[in-house]
């Protein structure tokens, strides 16, 4: 004779499943908070290095993790260096950008530089090029063009800081921008700049970042499109037929930063 499944066992089953799915939600969680999080580059700044709509990773517990509900973080395994390209909160106010503790009310977006200056760096830049403590940070010019999406022709060169070596762009037909004073970094603090140099909004135009704003080192791509729309966009098959045939670049999945 078989044995009736009880309606307790039924609902234990039940909560067996669902236990399960909200222990995975909650690990998932844990990792994004704690560990690896995931953004968008949404503009050109950091060409060529991110191109838009390049999908990366962020290592939010290289530099230390953040205590939840707070500033303090907990030990890292090492600080930021020259070189690293890092996500960083700031505060907005319309097309205004600044430094987001020093507008703590103002409402936060994220951004993605390179590290130029560490705390008690004194940085200057002379017509594009950078000076860090009185040291010329030498470009070597590419024989090859950048040309974005906006159809520009934008000149590369080489570049090596602290044996990170990498690629930033000048635009021949932009003004250089008027000079400003050496800034002298401060303790805590990191002065960025994009690599796309003549069209970034970056520390020489609303100041540096604390450790505290900095989620962390972009380490490596995980998607990559040529696709800047919105989530509604998506729902469209052709849209996605587009992405698929044309657009996906396929060659930089997998890429580190």
């Amino acid at each position: 004779m078989s044995e009736e499944k009880s309606p307790r066992s039924g609902l234990g089953a039940v909560w067996e499943q669902t236990s399960t799915l909200l222990l995975a939600i909650v690990i998932a969680l844990g990792i994004r908070a704690f560990i690896i999080e995931p953004y968008r580059i949404p503009s050109g700044s950091m060409l060529p290095t991110l191109l838009i709509g390049d999908h990366l990773f962020v290592n939010k517990f290289i530099y230390g993790m953040k205590v939840p509900f707070g500033e303090a973080r907990l030990p890292g395994l090492r600080a930021p260096q020259r070189g690293d390209v890092v996500v960083f909160t700031v505060a907005k106010q319309g097309s205004e950008t600044h430094p987001a503790d020093r507008r703590p009310k103002l409402p936060t977006e994220e951004f993605v530089k390179r590290v130029v200056g560490l705390p008690g760096d004194r940085v200057e830049l002379k017509n594009d090029e950078v000076f860090i403590n009185g040291e010329h940070i030498e470009q070597t010019p590419l024989p090859d063009d950048f040309v974005d999406d906006r159809g520009r022709k934008l000149h590369r060169h080489q570049v090596t800081m602290d044996e990170k070596s990498f690629v930033v762009l000048d635009d021949p037909n932009a003004p250089y921008p008027r000079p400003r004073a050496p800034i002298v970094v401060e303790e805590g603090r990191y002065f960025m700049l994009g690599d796309n140099r003549d069209h970034s909004k970056d520390s020489r135009y609303w100041g540096t970042v604390r450790l505290a704003e900095i989620k962390g080192p972009a380490f490596v791509l995980y998607w990559s499109w040529d696709f800047n729309g919105g989530w509604g966009e998506l729902l469209n098959p052709v849209t996605w037929w587009d992405l698929l045939t044309g657009k996906m670049r396929w060659e930089r999945i997998g890429h580190g930063v």
